[in-house]
């Protein structure tokens, strides 16, 4: 768009025109990526506003959104994090709330898509994880999507992302796996690996004693019991599956090898 200010013969240099850089930005960001809708929308704003006195004629912020068709909010730095923080605790709970936050902040407070979608990536382990793995999948194929055809286009796949994880049956277990690990290590000084457990592809791996692993997949149900954490830790739980989706399969799975 610089360029196209600039350039007298191909562009928009023959007239005296003034741009206000809040003006350029809002161009830029409301147009998603999409070169030929951001020029559009500033040859639109340089050919239908009278000029000044002075023949001068100024783009500003109100006539960006006009030309652009999508008036923006001014939202400080607290709004954006209280509406981004909107759409992630409504991702838990309400689909109609979820994708309205999410369309306000971008089309409204023209916030950058990327920022929700990263936000809704760590939502679909943190708050779903294997209760539907599937969400994970059509969150990171929303985020390429984005990438690819850009906005507004993208808006349908990203949408289609968040009501699916949404819908989706909610599960925490992943996080209090990771935090239930992180209080472990922090009262462990050390952590040594089994000797069964260690490299024993080199030639003195049988006189050091590290052999004794058994292979599961030659046991029935490909599962053979043996101690895989560290001595102080042998017995801890960290991950516990909840009842929730496909997790629950994984749960009397864990219920089936702990003899429950």
């Amino acid at each position: 768009m610089r360029r196209a200010l600039a350039d007298r013969e191909r562009g928009l240099g023959f007239l005296p025109l003034e741009v206000e850089e809040e003006a350029l930005g809002h161009l830029a960001r409301m147009a998603g990526g999409d070169i030929r809708r951001a020029l559009n929308a500033l040859e639109l704003a340089a050919l239908t506003t009278p000029p000044e006195r002075d023949g001068t004629v100024r783009i500003t912020m109100e006539v960006a959104e006009e030309s652009i068709r999508r008036p923006t909010v001014k939202a400080d730095e607290s709004t954006q994090y209280d509406v981004l923080s909107a759409f992630h605790k409504s991702l838990r709970g309400s689909s109609d709330a979820a994708l309205f936050w999410f369309l306000y902040a971008v089309e409204k407070l023209g916030m950058d898509p990327m920022t929700f979608l990263r936000r809704l990536i760590v939502m679909c382990s943190e708050d779903i994880g294997l209760a539907n793995p599937q969400a994970m999948i059509q969150s990171v194929t929303a985020m390429d999507a984005y990438h690819k055809i850009g906005w507004p286009e993208s808006k349908y796949v990203i949408a289609q992302a968040i009501l699916f994880a949404v819908e989706s049956p909610k599960s925490n277990a992943i996080p209090m796996a990771i935090s239930r690990i992180m209080e472990t290590m922090d009262r462990l000084r050390s952590a040594e690996v089994p000797l069964h457990l260690r490299d024993a592809h080199y030639k003195g791996a049988e006189k050091l004693g590290h052999t004794g692993y058994l292979y599961p997949h030659n046991y029935p149900g490909h599962y053979v019991e043996q101690q895989y954490l560290p001595d102080p830790v042998k017995h801890a739980h960290f991950y516990e599956a909840t009842g929730q989706g496909m997790e629950d399969k994984i749960r009397q799975n864990q219920e089936r090898r702990r003899g429950k």
